[in-house]
């Protein structure tokens, strides 16, 4: 698809009656009146049809390190161009970007960017890829896909940083085109989902057991750990338990800090020794990589050999201070593979 025009048609709903739609992209399934939106507050019933609003339109770009999204064993040391739009589908207390994701004056301030104009500028920045970011990419999925396929022309990456609260078909057609993708597994509870975020968790591990099963898509996965609320020894069991049994031992995790924000500006942050713990548990329980971020934590922030132990690549926040892997990703003092695309 090529437009200039912000608000552009979509596939993912179907009608109703008395001039009702519904959306049939996220789990949320919003029934929107004529002139309204859904929840996400960028698709809209015009003319009783869905259409996009903010096609196009960028709340904004930086170029960061492809471990800030965090991917740490997706081309570490590399750079990416990160964008966003406004809106979200989902409706976190926590939102720790919600300047972005809830703001309609967000909204309003895009500036306009074609997907090959997206394309040009990381290439021409010496990027290695385009990560959709900031706030939820699934909501924007038609600028989305074209801004991916444009990278692809170009021989760019391209990085969802998403919840992956998505219905099947649009998770097919969206994942298709990404090649890697970092998950935000809120907790491991349905009732923290329900009363924190405004979602389900189980359409959130339906895609995360897709895009490690049916997909080539580079998977790491990211919890932010709120001190009272999913951060409990039982819970951290029983996620990293679930992950190594239905996605494997070689999917990264990380482990979060919270910083009071939105709707919980009064909650305490989250300890060191928090993140630590979580960490701890990952590893006992089979978990080959995992992280603490967030916080200063050169050894939570490491990547290890998971058969001698040695760092295979030392992290300063997100700066590579070592590196002792080779560019296939095997460790340099074992041999033994790492997994993820290195260089």
């Amino acid at each position: 698809m090529n437009t200039s025009s912000s608000i552009i048609p979509t596939h993912y709903w179907k009608p109703l009656t008395e001039g009702r739609i519904q959306c049939t992209l996220c789990p949320r399934a919003c029934q929107i009146k004529e002139g309204d939106t859904g929840l996400c507050f960028v698709r809209a019933n015009q003319d009783q049809r869905m259409v996009l609003t903010t096609y196009g339109r960028s709340s904004g770009f930086c170029v960061d390190p492809i471990e800030k999204k965090p991917l740490y064993h997706f081309l570490p040391g590399t750079e990416i161009l990160s964008f966003g739009t406004a809106g979200c589908n989902l409706t976190c207390k926590f939102c720790q970007n919600w300047d972005i994701s809830k703001s309609r004056k967000m909204d309003r301030l895009a500036e306009h960017a074609t997907p090959e104009m997206i394309a040009r500028s990381a290439k021409s920045l010496n990027c290695r890829g385009v990560a959709y970011t900031y706030n939820e990419p699934i909501i924007f999925h038609e600028y989305a896909i074209d801004v991916a396929k444009a990278c692809r022309q170009v021989g760019l990456k391209s990085v969802a940083v998403t919840a992956g609260y998505i219905c099947d078909a649009p998770r097919q057609e969206f994942f298709s085109v990404m090649d890697a993708a970092n998950v935000d597994l809120k907790a491991f509870t349905e009732k923290f989902y329900v009363t924190m975020t405004g979602g389900h968790l189980q359409p959130v591990l339906e895609t995360l057991r897709y895009l490690k099963h049916e997909t080539n898509v580079w998977l790491e996965l990211t919890t932010l750990l709120i001190s009272g609320e999913n951060d409990s020894e039982k819970e951290i069991e029983g996620m990293t338990q679930w992950v190594v049994e239905n996605l494997g031992s070689d999917v990264p995790m990380h482990f979060t800090a919270f910083h009071p924000a939105w709707k919980m500006l009064n909650h305490v942050h989250t300890s060191a020794h928090t993140l630590s713990r979580a960490r701890d548990i990952a590893l006992k329980n089979g978990v080959h990589y995992a992280y603490t971020g967030n916080v200063s934590d050169p050894h939570g922030g490491s990547t290890y050999c998971h058969h001698c132990g040695h760092v295979l690549i030392g992290r300063s926040q997100y700066l590579i201070e070592e590196r002792h892997i080779s560019e296939d990703g095997k460790c340099h003092v074992c041999g033994t593979q790492c997994a993820g695309l290195f260089e």
